[in-house]
């Protein structure tokens, strides 16, 4: 099976994403022990309320239903007639591809100088945490979740055909993604300005989502992040 195949599956989504959700979750629980509820990446703090009213609490709950759906996807995986071997070089490729897309988004953004999360950390490590977290967190929930959801609302409704309805579903899935960032005790006063550069990235990263998968688009975000950080930073 081919690289851009096997890369953008759902099962090499997960296992290249493992990294991010551990050194998210360890850095929160060791950097933020005073403050744990507040230092938290928003759409991980809304995820874990939607868990919470299934009685699933804290980190071990998430990790389960992060690692179950490891194992659902592995078994998909198999299912559909590809290797069970995992292609270890094949997630150093991702990593790679993760690093030239966020190059992409940065200089289609660089005018800007503006975080895709919100940096609310008391120190330089936990923002460091938070732009992990964002790419893990937000990926998820606005483009595995949420345009997975609106696919299926706009097809059962319009009958559209598949590449409309996912155009769709991802400039409406850009549009919330930049909406949930103005929201909270910890949102950013809104400005037009700054709704549209998160509605542009939210599609840029949608449309990443749809061709290269989850766990590209993931890393991609906090690089993206990552490198923005650096910048406001040190310079």
């Amino acid at each position: 099976m081919s690289y851009l195949l096997i890369s953008r599956s759902s099962f090499y989504s997960f296992l290249f994403t493992v990294p991010l959700f551990f050194v998210y979750e360890v850095s929160i629980l060791f950097l933020s022990s005073d403050d744990i509820l507040v230092v938290r990446n928003g759409a991980d703090f809304l995820m874990r309320n939607i868990l919470e009213s299934f009685e699933i609490y804290g980190l071990y709950g998430l990790g389960v239903v992060y690692f179950l759906g490891l194992s659902v996807t592995y078994l998909y995986f198999i299912k559909e007639g590809q290797t069970n071997e995992i292609k270890i070089n094949f997630l150093f490729f991702m990593f790679i591809e993760s690093l030239l897309w966020s190059a992409i988004l940065y200089f289609a953004l660089f005018k800007f100088m503006v975080l895709l999360m919100n940096p609310i950390g008391k120190t330089i490590l936990q923002q460091v945490a938070l732009a992990i977290g964002a790419g893990i967190y937000e990926e998820f929930l606005f483009r595995v979740l949420l345009i997975s959801s609106l696919v299926g609302i706009l097809k059962f409704i319009f009958l559209w055909k598949q590449v409309t309805t996912n155009i769709v579903a991802v400039i409406l899935s850009g549009g919330i993604f930049s909406a949930f960032h103005f929201m909270g005790e910890y949102g950013d006063f809104f400005s037009m300005e700054l709704f549209l550069l998160r509605f542009f990235a939210g599609i840029i990263l949608g449309g990443l989502y749809f061709f290269r998968g989850f766990g590209i688009a993931a890393y991609t975000h906090s690089i993206y992040d990552l490198i923005i950080l650096v910048k406001m930073t040190l310079f």
